[in-house]
């Protein structure tokens, strides 16, 4: 038979049951579940108005400061590893609603910590609800929607994010503006870094009560031995004929004879299998071109280079409206131009804009205040250069790694593959994020923004070298 003809048949037959597809309640429940993208976004960026407020409040030094705002990211890692194994048992919307609670407790605490300890403890059960959301979210989204635009729909989850982060930092420097500084007393004598964290209340409160209207994963029910209801909700998303043929193809995906579990990630000759490997990459990656740097201490970077916390603060906003643009254009061309090229050339424009950084910054002096100071022209440079870095970076490696750790795992190992990589991530977040203090007493901001060009530069070579592309493959499909 002409391959082309076959090609042609397919071709009509997809679009036969594209055509069938519940597009309305596909997009419902993904935006939904997105609502932990905001809350993971939101919860990253809130930080970085109030660590002058924390120092004051706490006493506490660089390194002290650092753990502070690290910590979270302590619960990230926990919370992404075990939520991978724990959603196979019990299932992914179990531990997104599970994750909106720690939402809501986490922001409640934040605010009325009282020292260290305590503002640790939520700050680390808060990141608890970050990890999980962060791999139960792309990894729902995935196990739902069509191939066809699986990853445009994945890549929302970047976009709530974005938004997420945006919101932070506009409601921080509305706050901080209202009140006079983060660190002055606001409503009803409570410090204005407070109140910051208490305004994701209302998003998290609101994400509890929508994952009670979606439906839990038809590939976890099916691997859980709940095929009827599988089909049911397969039934609703894609039709009743699709969604019988896609529990028999999920069923053929699964080992036959156990439940996913860790061993699976094994190969055969020993060791971990190479997706595992590939994914524990592209989450490590993600990090170590300090992007967090930027979500975490962007108002103690710009500050420390001459600008008043109000700037800074409103640099953030426009940053935050930048990331915005940037994620939306991996929005469209995600599924068209594929998950490869896009990570490829967010590779190469960062590694180019964090080298011009480094060397803008390696301008700076210091005033009789032992302070850096950027001169006109070469401060102008850092920013357009640090913005240029955030579009490559939400354009690419933001949503992009979440949108393949969710998709490229075969159906056997996706929890546990996403456990892995999760931890991965966080622990590389955990580690940029609380040596950043460090790093900038020591080397100063020119010698750190090296240090991340050059792990920019490394993850041309691991994108070139062993990432695959994943575009338009149904999840039964993936290898590893």
């Amino acid at each position: 038979m002409n391959p082309t003809s076959t090609s042609a048949v397919s071709d009509r037959v997809s679009g036969a049951v594209a055509s069938e597809t519940n597009h309305f309640l596909v997009i419902a429940i993904s935006t939904v579940a997105t609502i932990g993208g905001f809350l993971f976004g939101f919860d990253s960026g809130v930080i970085n108005g109030t660590v002058d407020g924390l120092q004051a409040a706490f006493h506490s030094d660089s390194a002290g400061t650092g753990f502070n705002v690290a910590s979270m990211l302590l619960g990230c890692a926990v919370g992404a590893f075990f939520a991978g194994r724990l959603a196979d048992i019990y299932g992914r919307r179990a531990l997104l609603i599970t994750a909106a609670v720690f939402f809501i407790v986490s922001a409640w605490g934040s605010g009325i910590a009282s020292g260290s300890l305590e503002f640790v403890i939520y700050r680390v059960l808060g990141g608890l609800a970050v990890g999980a959301a962060s791999v139960m979210t792309p990894a729902y989204i995935s196990e739902v929607a069509p191939a066809a635009y699986r990853g445009r729909l994945a890549t929302v989850q970047q976009v709530a994010i974005i938004f997420g982060l945006f919101g932070a930092f506009v409601s921080n420097y509305c706050l901080a503006r209202w009140a006079g500084s983060s660190t002055t007393e606001f409503w009803w004598g409570f410090e204005t870094w407070r109140w910051m964290f208490w305004v994701e209340l209302l998003p998290a409160t609101i994400f509890l009560i929508g994952l009670f209207f979606i439906p839990e994963s038809p590939r976890f029910l099916v691997a859980s031995g709940r095929k009827a209801r599988a089909g049911a909700v397969l039934g609703r998303l894609f039709g009743e004929r699709e969604g019988r043929q896609k529990v028999a193809d999920i069923e053929r995906s699964l080992s036959s004879d156990h439940r996913p579990k860790f061993s699976d990630l094994k190969a055969p000759g020993g060791g971990l299998r190479k997706i595992v490997w590939v994914g524990i990459g592209l989450a490590s990656f993600q990090q170590l071109v300090g992007i967090n740097v930027v979500f975490y201490y962007g108002a103690v970077l710009w500050q420390s280079v001459g600008f008043t916390e109000s700037d800074a603060l409103l640099i953030n906003v426009v940053s935050g409206a930048v990331s915005i643009a940037a994620v939306i254009t991996a929005l469209l061309l995600i599924d068209k131009v594929g998950r490869k090229p896009l990570l490829f050339w967010g590779s190469v424009g960062m590694a180019a804009t964090l080298a011009v950084m480094a060397a803008a910054f390696s301008q700076a002096t210091l005033d009789e205040n032992g302070s850096l100071q950027l001169s006109d022209t070469v401060g102008t440079v850092a920013l357009l250069a640090a913005n240029a870095y955030v579009v490559f970076f939400n354009a690419s490696w933001g949503p992009v790694m979440w949108v393949m750790l969710g998709e490229m795992f075969p159906n056997q190992i996706r929890g546990s593959g996403l456990a892995v990589s999760g931890l991965a991530q966080w622990g590389s977040n955990f580690l940029i994020t609380w040596t950043f203090p460090m790093l900038l007493a020591a080397i100063q901001l020119s010698g750190s923004y090296g240090l991340y060009a050059l792990g920019a530069f490394i993850s041309i070579l691991f994108v070139s070298r062993w990432v695959h592309e994943t575009k338009g493959r149904e999840l039964e499909q993936m290898e590893g």
